[in-house]
């Protein structure tokens, strides 16, 4: 099964590749790897909601956050491959998450975008991963998430 049918079978498409917000490109590949840059949960161009995880985000909306961060890093990649059939692996996944200053729950909320990936990619799609939180994300976006992927 392609990974458009796999996505339409999961009631997603990709969006449209997100247009950075500073210098820099959504994606770029070196030999067989294809590089993301951080992904904010963007829809439409606009952010969902701002704010620090554990104060104005609850945990769960930010996993759904992480879960749009992932698809708009797909969407970046196919931008640069073509294609993401070609995809061989899912190499790793990193994600931050903007915290409020008691919130230690940022690997539940990276989980929405680990979580998808598998969904999209069975198990080519399991990762290594590091989930991060930190004060503040552009745009006072409550999630980013960046990937590298292998391809063929």
């Amino acid at each position: 099964m392609s990974v458009s049918d796999r996505l339409a079978e999961l009631g997603l498409a990709l969006p449209p590749v997100v247009t950075p917000v500073a210098a820099y490109v959504p994606a770029v590949t070196s030999g067989n790897l294809v590089f993301t840059a951080g992904q904010l949960p963007m829809v439409g161009g606009v952010l969902p909601a701002v704010g620090k995880v554990g104060a104005e985000v609850n945990a769960e909306e930010a996993k759904q956050f992480a879960r749009i961060c992932a698809l708009n890093a797909l969407a970046a990649a196919e931008s640069v491959i073509g294609s993401l059939d070609r995809v061989t692996r899912v190499v790793k996944v990193v994600g931050f998450v903007a915290s409020a200053p008691d919130f230690t729950g940022q690997p539940g909320v990276v989980n929405g975008a680990s979580e998808l990936l598998g969904e999209v990619f069975g198990d080519i799609g399991a990762h290594a991963r590091s989930a991060v939180g930190v004060a503040v994300l552009p745009l006072d976006a409550p999630v980013e998430v960046e990937l590298i992927l292998e391809f063929a």
